[in-house]
């Protein structure tokens, strides 16, 4: 891990199971081309929408060659409180919506591998989407309508974890998904299985969620990780394990107590309670 440290701004979570995972922090670059993509795709929605509405107004009652003014001077009220509630929708809600939706990406933030995550390395929930995001505004200061974001490269400058204000507040950070720390899915399930056994090596892991929830696909998943697990080393298990685990608990929001989880316990649980509702459904 000494290598990443010196080569780049690297944040270090300690798991429950006292194991420190590496997360290389998203430079300022990254994440300015990020939300320049999103901003673009933003604006651009926007002016669809827009145009969207003064073409449906304009039905019946073509206005060939007018300006803007003129058009919205002819449109329904009904039409513009429309158009306008679906312009404050879009302009307010796209972060938070693909955040949510994406399990802390947006479009922008999946074609340069970034990611938003909790201080404490876990997936973000609504509340952080929404917190990180309603100060989206103060951080784009002095622009608005065009974002400039200065107080936003300001505050990340000045910050050891990279956070712009509504990160701080909201406990999140920005990080670089790493494909080089670990095997990726492909790699590891294409190994043959050296143990076809499913065996408990951790202490259960309780939590309440019903793991009905997830599909057959996300099963075989985890079924094919725990089944050569033993092919990795411990570092590369417990990462492997975290990236496994991480989208089912956003998924699942599982209760869980902090002091006795493991991802991996949690992954063992899943396949226990799976099986043992099969048999009993049998």
């Amino acid at each position: 891990m000494s290598h990443i440290i010196e080569t780049e701004e690297t944040l270090i979570i300690e798991t429950p199971e006292r194991v420190p995972l590496a997360f290389s922090l998203a430079s300022i670059g990254n994440r300015f081309l990020a939300v320049a993509i999103d901003h673009f795709i933003q604006y651009l929605t926007i002016i669809v929408v827009a145009w969207f509405f003064m073409w449906l107004a304009s039905i019946g009652n073509p206005l060939d060659g007018a300006t803007a003014e003129s058009v919205l001077s002819e449109m329904p009220k009904w039409t513009i409180a429309l158009m306008i509630l679906a312009v404050f929708l879009i302009f307010s809600s796209y972060f938070i919506f693909f955040e949510w939706l994406w399990d802390g990406q947006t479009p922008g933030k999946r074609l340069l591998k970034l990611r938003v995550i909790r201080e404490d390395g876990r997936p973000i929930t609504l509340w952080e989407a929404i917190a990180r995001n309603l100060l989206r505004i103060f951080d784009a200061i002095p622009g608005f309508v065009v974002p400039i974001y200065s107080v936003g490269l300001m505050t990340i400058f000045f910050n050891s974890r990279d956070q712009r204000v509504g990160d701080i507040f909201a406990g999140t950070v920005v990080v670089r998904e790493r494909f080089d720390e670990a095997p990726t899915f492909m790699e590891t399930f294409a190994n043959p299985i050296s143990d076809a056994a499913l065996q408990r090596v951790n202490p259960h892991t309780q939590f309440q969620a019903d793991v009905r929830l997830l599909s057959e696909n996300e099963i075989e998943i985890v079924e094919s990780f725990l089944r050569r697990r033993w092919d990795l080393n411990e570092r590369q298990r417990l990462w492997m394990a975290w990236r496994v685990a991480l989208p089912l608990m956003y998924k699942l929001k599982p209760d869980y107590d902090l002091t006795t989880f493991t991802y991996e316990g949690f992954l063992e649980e899943i396949i226990h309670r799976f099986y043992a509702k099969q048999r009993f459904l049998n």
